[in-house]
């Protein structure tokens, strides 16, 4: 198996993507933020003691994608064209179902960017939460779908 993010010797290296045109890149990624389902309530009644949770986990999400390149060491900072985070709200499961979506023009793929998106907005939820509930946990964090570039379309197939 080849990871293309080192070189001969083995040293870290950025991938070289200047040869490549750039083409519409789409990356959906998600995670699941579990919670007491009073908390949950809550949170959708916006009745929470910090005020709309997810509307300011939303932007963190969206804030989180743009700097991505500032926390990934490998990444690429791309021009990213678009950020839309959404939530399923589920009550009585007592989660919090987190969808990012990221589209660039650019050179390389923006699937870190998704899931850097998922993973602060859960962690944003998280920590808007955390006095009330200390057994918040976050898990799921996966890709879902991408497409653009030479690698085509991947879809992750979901199990309920």
């Amino acid at each position: 198996m080849e990871f293309n993010h080192f070189d001969e010797a083995g040293q870290a290296i950025m991938v070289d993507v200047s040869h490549k045109q750039p083409t519409l890149r789409i990356a959906v990624a998600a995670a699941t933020v579990h919670l007491s389902p009073p908390i949950v309530t809550a949170i959708e009644e916006k009745r929470t003691s910090k005020g709309d949770v997810l509307a300011v986990a939303r932007l963190a999400g969206i804030a989180a994608a743009k700097k991505t390149a500032d926390l990934i060491p490998l990444s690429h900072p791309l021009a990213i064209h678009n950020v839309a985070v959404n939530f399923t709200v589920d009550r009585d499961a007592g989660r919090i179902g987190i969808t990012a979506t990221v589209k660039a023009l650019e050179r390389t793929g923006v699937e870190m960017e998704a899931m850097t998106a998922a993973a602060v907005t859960a962690l944003t939820v998280y920590d808007m939460c955390k006095g009330t509930d200390k057994g918040i946990t976050i898990g799921d964090i996966r890709l879902l779908h991408k497409e653009g570039g030479k690698s085509g379309v991947y879809r992750r197939e979901e199990t309920p």
